[in-house]
């Protein structure tokens, strides 16, 4: 005979705050790499001199 679960224990997990907190994470992280990148990226970029003729 089957057993009549009801909809709130037969769910695998509810969102929660843990969620947001991991998202949120994740977030930040992926503004950190970016800030990292921009200024690695200004750092090794090569230096542009505009030096007119010699005269």
């Amino acid at each position: 005979m089957t057993e009549i679960i009801p909809e709130e224990k037969a769910r695998q997990g509810r969102w929660g705050v843990n969620v947001l907190k991991i998202l949120v994470a994740g977030l930040l992280l992926a503004f950190v790499a970016w800030g990292v990148a921009e200024i690695y990226g200004e750092v090794i970029k090569a230096p542009t001199t505009e030096q007119g003729p010699k005269g």
